[in-house]
């Protein structure tokens, strides 16, 4: 004998399903019009702006004259450009060395951190450059820099050697200002680093003292592997931030002496809001985004490619 249904819960249950109805649109409205700002900001500053330079890139403009459509000359052209082709070589210096240096550093700490008191203190007094103004970090570094006066001289000439002019040679330029830009970030992966120590168990640790294992073993054989997935995460966010290097490099050098420190970042600044050659600086900044996309996409090809192995 089949239930009966009263016709009550029926209206009830289809009540209830009605109120939950409106009570989502409602929600779904509410949730839109919150969001609304920022989507319209995200819009106006960075999608609409993203498709227009894509468009400039292919174009001649000088915000005073008409649009001239150019095809790929600006891409052309930045090849034949000697200056672009210095400071692209520049760009790949300053990241083949800033990268794995600021990684390998901040590993070493945020491992030496892990196992020392005061833990609080040292993650404040390595992460305050991070957050510290490269206004006033330029000035200091410049201070450390200088020949004549400067510490960094002053500790060389201590062991004998004559330091030279830092930020006035073609040689020793581009060295301290990866010092500088390695220096600034340290704290930023070394807290990264120290959050992915935090998920490492203490048995794999007291197994290898079973076993006798040295503390350079444990650190290679079961640090270093198991923080594989956070040293994949922070060199992606490295190569990225280290391409897009500009505001250490302007404060510092002004991209000299001679370009040895001009990076791609600051020859687009110059072209588009110096000379005002803004089709020639949107095509430069698309050779910035797919130099960018090829890296990132062959870290993660590797991360792959590892992890299957």
């Amino acid at each position: 004998m089949e239930p009966r249904v009263d016709a009550r819960q029926l209206a009830h249950a289809g009540g209830q399903t009605s109120a939950l109805k409106r009570l989502f649109h409602k929600d779904g409205t509410w949730a839109f019009l919150l969001l609304l700002p920022n989507l319209l900001g995200f819009l106006a500053f960075t999608l609409i702006p993203v498709f227009a330079s894509f468009f400039l890139s292919f174009t001649s403009w000088d915000m005073l004259t008409p649009v001239v459509w150019v095809g790929l000359q600006n891409y052309i052209d930045l090849w034949k450009d000697e200056t672009f082709v210095k400071v692209f070589w520049n760009t790949i210096y300053f990241s083949a060395v800033s990268v794995p240096l600021g990684i390998v550093i901040s590993l070493c700490l945020a491992a030496a951190l892990d196992r020392i008191s005061l833990k609080k203190f040292y993650r404040a007094a390595y992460f305050l450059p991070v957050v510290s103004s490269m206004v006033a970090i330029a000035v200091v570094w410049q201070f450390i820099y200088n020949p004549e006066y400067g510490i960094m001289n002053y500790v060389l000439g201590l062991f004998g050697v004559d330091g030279p002019d830092w930020l006035t040679s073609t040689v020793w330029a581009m060295p301290a200002v990866i010092l500088t830009s390695v220096w600034k970030n340290l704290g930023f992966n070394m807290l990264i680093f120290l959050a992915g120590l935090q998920g490492i168990s203490d048995d794999y640790y007291e197994a290898a003292d079973l076993d006798g294992a040295k503390w350079h073993q444990k650190f290679l054989l079961i640090t270093v592997p198991l923080l594989s997935p956070t040293t994949f995460f922070v060199t992606v966010m490295s190569f990225i931030a280290s391409f897009q290097v500009f505001d250490t490099i302007f404060l510092m050098t002004q991209g000299g002496p001679a370009r040895s420190t001009s990076v791609i970042v600051h020859y687009l600044y110059e072209q588009g809001f110096k000379y005002f050659n803004m089709g020639y600086a949107s095509a430069m900044a698309y050779i910035l985004f797919f130099m960018m996309f090829v890296i990132t996409m062959f870290q993660f090809w590797r991360q792959r490619k590892w992890g299957d192995s």
